[in-house]
């Protein structure tokens, strides 16, 4: 350690003198010579030195209190000699050094030091003088020796094997006044050390004493060190061969006499908060050489990949690998089992052979170093039998929903179980290699299927059964994001902007602001930078959860707006207040001193610089989705935790005449303390800076407390903090909280709320508000957001929660599924818990209510709620829907009966039957079978045909799809779809239907294509009037051509090529089903090839029209079924009509106060009066 300090044992440098009790450093003198000549560093006693007077320079604030030698210099010039022999120091009451118990660092040719950080919690330096032993001025030298007493003998001399130090004498003043010193000091050797031959031979210079560097007397080196961004590095220690050399002064500057210029010498620089820089001195014939450094900010350790969970047998070998980067690199890795530590490994891979059932559990490492400490996720490991199934060969129970007029005597129902396997990995073919990631992954899937026959009104239904599952290959699946990003004010999209992960541009955004991105194998925390390319929007970071096991997810990406820039002196103090909510006051204050502002290689600006500082304040709720990241930061012992946040700010500091980019230094953050409601916040609360690669926050400092008078107002109490605005921009005013729960969400596809009817991939989202009852604190302010995706088993939402007030937190929960809100389960007028999913009494506890509790007028896609912890002494609150924070696997993986909340797609009249089972949340369910309705998995291409109608009223439009010159399916029933149409804006007699058909293409096997046989049949007494020019003539021009006798209907084989708005068709391939059938909506709607609409567009882009008679189709002929629960009787259907009315009454809303969604045909039909 290169550190001097007093507080540690004696150095080559120390000696203590106690008569004066301060403490006194002398300078470090050569070897012993074997008495030969005189020792320089050595000072003697016999009238020929005596001490300067206390200087004080500088005071302890900022870093600590520096007593510089150079900078003593600078102001009292000839009042300290050329090379002082020791140094003392003490403080401005008089107490010595060594007594403070502060840590401090001396040396008499360089000064005095203490550095703040390095005392202890709350604790700073105190304001310390030095004096300097300097040699006599013989012509001032008066003969006092009349007044004094006989000196004492000198003490003995406390130097150790070649170190040089110091004996004291004392004497007695017996006639005052006495001048002159009391005290004196002699330097002394101590005894010699055993010779030790240096092997170091110098191609420059010479060997020094310690045979550890080269010197070369003649050559001084200068230089500046200048910190991340630019700016001064005051303060910085210089060290070579681990010893330090001197520390930069406040300006950045050093001077090192001595050290050689010859391309070998290397120089070690460190500063607090940055990445120790190892530099070279470049080779010089001059006499003196400049060095610039510039460091680089430390990079906290965070996880590149986290341990994989497997699955073995028993005498199998398993490896567990996790990756960390920072700087410097790691330097210690950790694993655990069951969060117990493993003595024996120590590396970042962990292999484990020869298994045994008691190794199953979870695995995690911890990396930790000088740049922090890091946790990874946990891995599972499952170990079984030698014969142990891996897999279930039971399928599970598996409900889907059948076409409207096939109700089933044998379960009064019209839904069947057709079984599913579970999506989970087991132990398959694996070779004997060691590796991180299996070459090949296993999963439970389909073995044995057979067909079963339907009967339904009129037809035979087939459908394919799961009757065994095995352990196969895992189905290849890519997960994706896309979606929108847009301003939070008025949502203008953000066109054409960049899109960055890792400091890497990745992706832009199109004309509308949509994006779409493959998330890379192996990702674990999915790390986005929207930059907008016009300056208009803040620089926004968002952490974007996804499906890991493939899928598109949709994300909003709101982005806050800049502030409009003013202008600004660099030469004067500015203060710019921060707040945006009107009638209240400002929630933080930024105060600049002058000359503070550097341009991006160090240079001090002068001039007028534009500041743009954009300000998002928690009080208005409407700013949470415009939060950045997601408000996380690692902890001390690795673990990622959740912060609250009292306001974030963007900064934008640029020069007014030519736009250059602006560092700032020494600003400080004023946050008023009125605005922290809980007091205990006070002494946590801390500046963060936000890692745009990692989306973590990384503490910039501390706030204190401190009562100031802001201009002429009256005296308030502020938290204060300095900070260094660099090439980080985003900061963040947060405490860490721990009072932390999961609260447990599903999503559905109707309001049956059926267990086979889950949704996944929708982005559920949590709004903390800031605590209410019981803590005195305004209830409209926010304090986090938090999303995540459903899987098969819901979501656990991380909340701040509390034990003892049950309404100490509340917050707000929303559900999203590709840009479509769902409904929440209502709590008025009628408060049901069973549909709601939380038994009393402790949803009274919670408070549920949905947003249009007090006002039907207001939305229903959200809900609020008390997030109260559960009480371990109430058997009702421990099987959820809120979980402590230690039981997140028990949220993860409770069983549908555990309660839950609940949202709802806007069911539509639309409904989808697949003779083989897919489900298109998950992509892992896909079947290899050649009646799959997608042949091939991460190539989802979805067809649409567009009908226009003319009647009066809506009707429902059948795709029938068949196979059609394939050998294996001719004949055979792919699936059906069933869409309604939509009545047209302008036109009351005209609708039209975006209908759903199976593309023509290769099926599974790859072998050879399949052109399927399309129906579409209108539901009642229609009659075909044309089909578009252009489809015919390509259906004519590829034969087969199917046959069209029946006028009341339209029969074709498919085409095989992606035909476009010309014809009708509408085609579209994405690795997403659901991407790839929202898409090709949107296209449809508009009638284009190119385009996209939520509102139908009847007469654009049609390929066949219909007339239909006057008669309105009846309930009982159109998806009849569709709100039938199992077990539900046929006579029971009408109670379904007071909730199918209620839905069409939302269907036919006025469309200014409901947009019509492209993936549901349903959401915003308007009412036409004739």
């Amino acid at each position: 350690m290169w550190q001097r300090s007093v507080r540690m044992s004696p150095k080559p440098l120390l000696l203590f003198l106690g008569i004066t009790a301060v403490t006194v450093v002398t300078a470090q003198g050569s070897r012993r010579r074997g008495g030969k000549g005189s020792n320089p560093a050595v000072y003697h006693s016999e009238d020929n030195y005596e001490w300067t007077t206390w200087f004080n320079v500088d005071h302890p604030g900022g870093r600590g209190d520096y007593e510089q030698l150079e900078a003593i210099r600078f102001y009292y010039r000839a009042r300290v000699c050329a090379s002082p022999r020791a140094i003392e120091a003490r403080t401005t009451e008089w107490v010595p050094a060594r007594e403070t118990g502060e840590k401090v660092h001396a040396d008499p040719t360089v000064g005095f030091w203490c550095l703040n950080e390095e005392q202890g919690p709350g604790r700073n330096c105190s304001n310390y003088a030095v004096r300097f032993l300097c040699p006599r001025d013989p012509d001032n030298t008066v003969n006092i020796q009349e007044s004094w007493g006989p000196w004492s003998g000198w003490s003995t001399c406390p130097a150790l094997c070649g170190q040089v130090g110091v004996q004291i004498r004392h004497r007695k003043c017996h006639a005052a006044p006495c001048s002159g010193s009391k005290v004196e000091g002699k330097a002394c050797d101590g005894p010699e050390c055993p010779k030790i031959v240096c092997s170091l031979e110098c191609v420059v210079g010479k060997v020094n004493a310690d045979c550890d560097a080269c010197t070369c007397e003649e050559h001084l080196l200068l230089g500046s060190v200048r910190s991340a961004g630019g700016l001064i590095a005051e303060g910085a220690a210089i060290l070579r061969s681990g010893k330090l050399l001197t520390i930069t002064d406040h300006n950045g500057h050093f001077r090192l006499p001595g050290v050689c210029a010859d391309g070998n010498t290397t120089l070690t620089f460190s500063l607090q908060g940055h990445a120790t820089q190892d530099v070279v001195v470049p080779t010089s014939s001059q006499r003196t050489s400049v060095l610039t450094v510039q460091l680089k900010r430390t990079e906290k350790l965070h996880m590149l990949s986290h341990p994989e969970s497997k699955t073995r047998r028993e005498g199998q070998t398993a490896a567990f690998c996790c990756k960390v980067a920072g700087i410097p690199q790691p330097n210690k890795y950790q694993w655990f089992h069951n969060n117990s530590l493993l003595e024996n490994w120590s590396d970042n891979t962990l292999v484990l052979k020869g298994l045994r059932r008691e190794q199953a559990g979870e695995y995690y490492c911890r990396a930790s170093g000088p740049s922090g400490t890091i946790k990874s996720k946990p891995a599972t490991l499952r170990v079984l039998g030698k014969d142990e199934n891996s897999c279930n060969p039971q399928p599970e129970s598996h409900l889907i929903r059948l076409p409207h007029d096939c109700y089933q005597n044998s379960t009064d129902s019209f839904y069947y179980d057709v079984g599913k396997c579970p999506s989970r990995t087991c132990v398959g073919q694996l070779d004997n290699g060691i590796r991180c990631k299996d070459k090949v992954a296993y999963c439970c899937g389909v073995a044995k299927m057979e067909e079963r026959q339907l009967t339904c009104r009129g037809y035979q239904l087939p459908t394919m059964v799961v009757t065994e599952c095995g352990c196969q290959k895992c189905v290849d699946t890519k997960a994706i994001v896309h979606g929108r990003a847009i301003a939070a004010d008025n949502g203008e999209p953000m066109r054409f902007g960049h899109i960055f992960m890792n400091g890497v541009r990745i992706s832009r955004t199109g004309y509308k602001g949509t994006f779409s991105i493959q998330v890379p194998p192996d990702t674990e925390r999915l790390v986005l930078t929207f930059v907008d390319n016009m300056q208009k929007l803040v620089n926004t970071t968002k952490v974007l959860p996804f499906n890991t096991k493939g899928g598109a997810v949709y994300h909003e990406i709101k982005l806050l707006r800049k502030k409009a820039p003013i202008t600004i002196s660099s030469a004067e103090t500015n203060t710019l207040e921060l707040g945006e909510v009107e009638g209240q006051e400002a929630m933080v204050q930024i105060q600049i001193p002058p000359y503070s502002f550097f341009k991006e290689n160090g240079e001090v600006f002068t001039g007028n610089v534009n500041a743009s500082v954009t300000f998002l304040d928690p009080r208005d709720v409407s700013t949470a989705a415009a939060a950045q990241s997601d408000l996380n930061f690692v902890g001390d012992d690795g673990d990622t935790l959740p912060l609250r946040t009292y306001g974030m700010f963007s900064v934008d500091f640029r020069g007014e005449e030519n736009n250059e980019p602006l560092n700032a230094g020494e600003v400080q953050v004023f946050l008023d303390s009125a605005q922290v409601r809980m007091s205990e916040h006070l002494s946590t609360m801390k500046l963060w800076s936000l890692n745009p690669e990692t989306g973590l926050w990384e503490e910039e400092g501390s706030l204190h407390v401190e009562k100031k008078k802001r201009g002429k107002r009256e005296e308030r109490t502020f938290l204060i903090g300095n900070m260094e605005i660099r090439e980080r921009r985003l900061f963040n005013l947060d405490v860490p909280e721990n009072r932390r729960c999961y609260v447990k969400v599903r999503a559905f596809r109707s309001e049956r709320f059926m267990p086979s009817e889950q949704v996944e991939g929708v982005v559920v989202s949590l709004i903390n508000m800031e605590p209410t009852a019981g803590y005195s604190s305004n209830p409209r302010a926010w304090g986090r957001f938090d999303s995540v995706v459903t899987g098969p088993n819901g979501a656990c939402l991380p909340a701040f929660c509390d034990e003892r007030k049950a309404d100490a937190y509340s917050a707000y929960v929303m559900a999203n599924l590709g840009g479509e809100e769902l409904e929440a389960v209502p709590s008025a007028p009628k408060f049901n818990p069973n549909i709601i999913g939380v038994p009393k009494p402790y949803l009274d506890k919670l408070n549920y209510r949905r947003t249009d509790h007090e006002d039907p007028r207001l939305k229903k896609t959200a809900f609020s709620m008390n997030v109260a912890k559960p009480s371990p002494n109430a058997a009702e609150e421990s099987n959820g829907p809120v979980y402590s924070f230690e039981n997140l696997k028990e949220c993860e993986e409770a069983p549908f009966s555990a309660a839950h909340f609940r949202f709802s797609r806007v069911e539509g009249d639309r409904y989808d039957y697949n003779t083989v089972p897919f489900n298109e949340d998950d992509p892992m369910s896909w079947t290899e079978d050649y009646l799959s309705w997608w042949p091939k998995p991460l190539e989802y291409r979805a067809c649409y045909i567009k009908v226009k109608i003319n009647s009066p009223h809506e009707i429902n439009v059948r795709s029938r799809n068949m196979g059609g010159t394939h050998p294996r399916t001719v004949g055979q029933l792919y699936g059906l779809r069933d869409t309604r149409s939509i009545r047209d804006m302008d036109q009351p007699t005209l609708s039209a239907v975006c209908l759903e058909f199976k593309c023509s293409g290769m099926l599974y096997d790859q072998e050879r294509v399949d052109r399927t046989l399309v129906k579409v049949i209108p539901q009642g007494s229609c009659k075909r009037d044309s089909v578009n020019s252009m489809l015919q003539e390509y259906l004519v021009n590829h034969l087969p051509l199917a046959v069209n006798n029946d006028t009341n209907e339209f029969t074709m084989l498919a085409p095989l090529d992606p035909l476009g708005h010309n014809y009708g068709i509408y085609t579209v391939t994405d690795q997403d089903p659901r991407t790839a059938k929202e898409i090709a909506l949107g296209r449809c709607f508009d009638g284009t090839s190119d385009g996209t609409s939520r509102v139908m567009k009847s007469n654009e882009g049609v390929a066949l029209a219909f007339t239909c008679g006057d008669r309105e189709v009846t309930r009982q002929s159109v998806f009849q079924t569709l709100q039938s629960s199992p077990g539900q009787t046929a006579t029971s259907a009408g109670r379904g009509e007071g909730r199918q009315n209620r839905r069409r009454q939302r269907a036919n809303q006025p469309r200014s106060s409901r947009k019509r969604s492209a993936r549901n045909p349903a959401a915003g039909r308007v009412q036409v009066k004739n």
